[in-house]
């Protein structure tokens, strides 16, 4: 999926609403597809990429690839090369990201607990 273009009117939304405060940019941030799954997952243990394309079986790997390089960017999830033959790679939830989850983890809480959701009308 593209970005958006530096002039539309989306993105000077966006902007203002980032600006505005620092939670529309973590939301805007945690609202791409798959992004808290993939938080999630790694919570659970699951620190190699294989092990999460197994975990979250419909994700592709472009998709994978993409949101472990948005969450090491935003230094919630840090990535371990470990030498060997073959070489591994393992990611874990940095204190931030661990932190994040458990933020989460109450936000999924609530709204399984205190929110009606119509799944059927679902896009």
């Amino acid at each position: 999926m593209s970005e958006r273009k530096l002039s539309s009117t989306n993105f000077y939304n966006q902007s203002f609403l980032e600006e505005k405060c620092a939670l529309n940019e973590l939301l805007y941030l945690l609202s791409k597809r798959w992004m808290t799954e993939v938080l999630f997952s790694i919570e659970e243990g699951n620190s190699r990429f294989n092990s999460l394309k197994e975990d979250l079986e419909h994700i592709s790997d472009h998709i994978l690839a993409d949101r472990l390089k948005y969450l090491e960017q935003h230094e919630l999830v840090h990535k371990s090369c470990i030498p060997g033959n073959p070489p591994r790679t393992e990611y874990t939830l940095t204190n931030k990201g661990e932190e994040l989850s458990e933020i989460l983890g109450g936000l999924c809480d609530f709204a399984e607990s205190k929110m009606q959701f119509d799944h059927s009308m679902a896009v």
